[in-house]
């Protein structure tokens, strides 16, 4: 991710500073860094003339003090709290007083970055999507502690970088990875209840959902140790709320080393010669499973919403450009019918008796008083 944000940076003028406490991470960033430009050149894309300007505009270092003339720094490190506090503590006592330290965390709390350095004020968040350099979305969290200038100099920086920005508030996952959730443990959850395979579901959401990978697809892609890490760190997050509840057989698959693609096995086989898995094409069942997915998706979109995390349309914005839903959610809501969904998450509810399927508020209030989330729809 590092070396990503650092090529949109360099790309859009900037001399960038890109430091790791590894010699060959460093170098296996240059050398591709090298071949992505080489790429373009040979697609038409940019010039050689350009593409060896934004090579030469980028620095490589291990020594964090080379970040001393930096107006911004963005840290996209392990994901571990303690960590990023140690790097914040360091940095700010090499940069500049008016230099803003940004973090590019998916999930973790802002705030508490922040209050680990003297000037909190300076610290925002800044998360891309990788890869950074193909994906349009930028959240963009501000701490409580945030400035109203720190933030707006952000937010202005990253749409002068030609990015899609969005406004998120300071909790777990932000937009994206909390929104998302359900695409995962939803599916995972009918799976375990014998309502359909891997590949049926997958078949469904791509097929009649209009999503450019299933879940279980997905998660192999992503890889399954890392997806469920996230999963279990939302889940705790949020209190154990059981919305975010995670999945034994995620677990399972993770414990047993089936991570997927990269390790050459997670829900589907990837060794040379094996053969894929073939769905069962039963539309009526394919349009259940979809649709039971979906409304989780935006019964999540809608609390988000009626939480001020973001805006309806930031939260559209966001998982249309972040992840690629074929639409945004909460239009998907209006175009379902915001009663259909309460419908559908109460028969839920009465179902299972698990609070996992509560109905947000926002769309029972939205029913009652005739509203739908936007007037176009």
């Amino acid at each position: 991710m590092g070396s990503g944000i650092a090529q949109v940076a360099a790309q859009s003028g900037h001399l960038v500073v890109l430091s790791d406490t590894n010699d060959a991470a460093l170098e296996k960033s240059k050398a591709k860094l090298q071949k992505v430009m080489a790429r373009l050149v040979e697609k038409g894309k940019i010039t050689l003339e350009t593409a060896e300007s934004i090579q030469t505009r980028i620095s490589y270092t291990t020594d964090l003090t080379d970040f001393a003339a930096c107006g911004l720094v963005i840290e996209a490190i392990v994901e571990r709290i303690d960590v990023k506090k140690a790097v914040f503590q360091t940095l700010e006592s090499i940069v500049s007083g008016d230099c803003i330290l940004a973090s590019n965390t998916s999930s973790l709390s802002i705030a508490s970055i922040a209050a680990s350095v003297e000037k909190a004020e300076r610290v925002v968040g800044i998360h891309f999507f990788n890869p950074a350099p193909l994906m349009p979305l930028v959240e963009i969290i501000p701490a409580v502690q945030t400035s109203s200038v720190v933030l707006s100099q952000s937010r202005d920086l990253i749409d002068s970088w030609k990015k899609v920005t969005v406004l998120a508030k300071d909790t777990p996952g932000f937009i994206v990875n909390r929104v998302a959730r359900p695409f995962y443990g939803e599916a995972l959850r009918m799976y375990e209840e014998g309502f359909a395979d891997f590949a049926t579901i997958d078949w469904a959401m791509k097929e009649i959902g209009g999503f450019r990978m299933g879940p279980f697809e997905l998660m192999d892609f992503i890889g399954n140790d890392v997806n469920y890490a996230v999963t279990e760190s939302v889940f705790a997050s949020f209190y154990f709320d059981p919305r975010y509840k995670p999945s034994f057989t995620q677990k399972r698959h993770s414990e047993a080393g089936w991570y997927g693609r990269k390790s050459g096995r997670g829900y589907y086989d990837y060794a040379e010669g094996a053969v894929a898995p073939e769905p069962t094409k039963d539309k009526a069942l394919g349009e259940e499973l979809v649709w039971r997915i979906l409304v989780m998706l935006i019964n999540e979109a809608a609390d988000a919403c009626y939480l001020k995390i973001a805006s309806a349309e930031d939260i559209d914005l966001a998982m249309t450009k972040g992840v690629n839903y074929p639409k945004g959610l909460l239009r998907w809501a209006n175009e379902k019918g915001l009663g259909h969904c309460v419908e559908t998450l109460d028969q839920l509810h009465a179902e299972y008796l698990e609070d996992r399927y509560r109905c947000s508020p926002l769309l029972r209030k939205m029913v009652r008083e005739n509203k739908q989330f936007f007037a176009e729809a």
